[in-house]
């Protein structure tokens, strides 16, 4: 398959098109595509899709995509998508925004690699100004990293190193990333954490995760007997479930949280990587529900759709790093001058669009149809959601996955989340038309109806 081969965009495309099915997918091209694919790549995923399709009784073989323009996706036949998961919610602005393409090529001719913390590019300097500034606390410092899990890592590092206690209070239903700092505190599913116990923090206790205002004090409860150890140098939370399920706590959990973390002398990591830059309605969820919070953790939609991701912290706790033997947290590519300027096109659409507003002025109105057009069905247990962050909680993983295959046939790309992949997750690009979700939503039902 050569790439004059396959079909792109036309050049009258909107980015914001309804889906156009030309063959049933996965089409030829994407399952010859699959076939090489499986051949040199890690075998956890084809055997992950092989798993899900006993669970489903659906192929689960996938698409191969070609191209993006706003919110469609093309496959390598020629297919058209609408895309309502955005990179993983990294697409805040959809795919190919022009002035995020055009930050990356003009910086693309003056400076693609710099040295890191050694010698920064302005690029990196303009951006880490900006993302400072985001944390309500005095004189806030940045430790960039390339993933969320990597911020993740610098956050659970630099109340380490603060505090000087190595325990970490983490939740139920949570994900904070795969790598070996943040996978102790992974409760989205225990399989991702037992064939490496031995290595793991052992540190580290679970807390139920408030869903509901009945939830709260049980919740709290959790957090204050682990907190009780006396060794817990940082809670760990993220202010809404993401892959977890898309679940809204009540304000008082995360605000109870944040109290019952400074009277134990423990610091506050509020994962915002999903949750953040407009994804909720908020540029930061934790700090707009009135939580305090001492370490922000940012990722996902900060790079525009290249690797970036940033840990910060007010002065005070960022100054542990400096230390009489050195100590650093650092990488090749943290912090590239391509990502950095990416990073910055993306923090000014969405101020100068208005985009993290308009999430927050649609939203509600978004899952009102949602739920008006799935409310009553037979396989739907909840809509919820914040912002542009949907979740649809249906009876089992089997249906969730049978729905999102159902999805994709008529166009419509869908992820499962939850702990038994049980929810359909929803992140699509903040500038998406309403149009595109509503017909989303009337896919949805016409397929949970059918008998």
């Amino acid at each position: 398959m050569a790439l004059s081969e396959i079909p792109l965009p036309s050049a009258d495309a909107t980015g914001d098109d309804p889906p156009e099915i030309r063959i049933d997918p996965p089409g030829p091209m994407s399952r010859a595509a699959v076939t090489r694919l499986e051949q040199v790549e890690c075998p956890a995923f084809g055997h992950r899709r092989d798993a899900r399709a006993a669970v489903s009784g659906a192929d689960m073989l996938p698409i191969v995509l070609a191209s993006g323009r706003g919110s469609n996706l093309y496959d390598v036949d020629g297919n058209r998508y609408v895309d309502l998961v955005a990179g993983f919610g990294s697409l805040l602005l959809g795919h190919a925004y022009s002035s995020v393409l055009r930050a990356i090529e003009g910086q693309s001719t003056r400076l693609i690699q710099a040295l890191g913390d050694v010698y920064s590019a302005d690029a990196k300097l303009a951006l880490l100004e900006r993302v400072a500034s985001l944390h309500p606390g005095v004189r806030p410092r940045v430790l960039l990293g390339q993933s969320g899990s990597d911020a993740v890592t610098a956050a659970i590092k630099t109340a380490a190193l603060f505090t000087g206690k190595p325990g970490l209070v983490a939740f139920e239903g949570a994900y904070h990333g795969l790598g070996y700092a943040p996978l102790p505190a992974c409760g989205l599913r225990e399989s991702y954490r037992a064939p490496f116990r031995e290595q793991l923090n052992p540190h580290v206790s679970f807390a139920p995760y408030a869903r509901t205002e009945a939830d709260v004090d049980r919740a709290l409860g959790g957090v204050a007997t682990a907190l009780q150890k006396g060794n817990v140098g940082a809670v760990l939370i993220e202010p809404v479930l993401g892959r977890g399920g898309c679940v809204v706590p009540p304000d008082a959990f995360l605000t109870g949280v944040s109290e019952l973390a400074a009277k134990h002398g423990a610091l506050v990591i509020a994962d915002e990587i999903w949750t953040a830059l407009g994804r909720t309605g908020s540029m930061v969820r934790s700090t707009t529900v009135g939580a305090h919070v001492d370490i922000l953790c940012f990722g996902k939609g900060l790079g525009g759709g290249l690797a970036l991701s940033a840990c910060v912290a007010p002065d005070e706790i960022m100054s542990a790093w400096a230390r009489a033997d050195e100590v650093v947290h650092t990488s090749t590519h943290a912090g590239s001058p391509l990502a950095c300027a990416a990073a910055i096109a993306t923090l000014d659409a969405l101020r100068f669009r208005r985009l993290v507003i308009r999430a927050r002025e649609i939203g509600p109105s978004i899952l009102d149809h949602f739920r008006s057009e799935l409310g009553g069905l037979r396989d739907v247990v909840e809509v919820r959601g914040v912002g542009l962050m949907i979740g649809i909680e249906l009876a089992s993983g089997a249906v969730g996955l049978r729905v999102s295959r159902d999805m994709l046939a008529r166009g419509y790309i869908v992820l499962t989340g939850g702990t038994k992949g049980e929810v359909l997750t929803l992140t699509p690009a903040l500038n998406i038309s309403e149009d595109r979700l509503r017909d989303a939503a009337a896919a949805l039902r016409e397929i949970l109806s059918a008998p």
